[in-house]
């Protein structure tokens, strides 16, 4: 997959990786897709993303994931 929306320069941000050359990282999208169910109101709260932003961020951070998988003990 192209990642053309992530960009990185080590003199913004950190160098962690952003969308499109803004002050927005993909750490702080990934949070907020957490936080907003509701893709509207999240527009709304961060109107300089666009959807295909929020699409590269959820893939981008898919592609970071190792799929070992990992043995976790039912609690109940």
């Amino acid at each position: 997959m192209r990642f053309d929306r992530i960009t990185y320069d080590p003199n913004r941000m950190n160098g962690q990786p952003c969308i499109r050359n803004l002050r927005i990282t993909v750490r702080r999208v990934l949070e907020v897709v957490a936080l907003y169910p509701d893709r509207q109101a999240l527009l709304v709260e961060y109107p300089e993303l666009e959807d295909e932003d929020i699409a590269q961020s959820l893939s981008y951070a898919a592609a970071l994931v190792d799929d070992n998988v990992i043995n976790l003990r039912h609690v109940g």
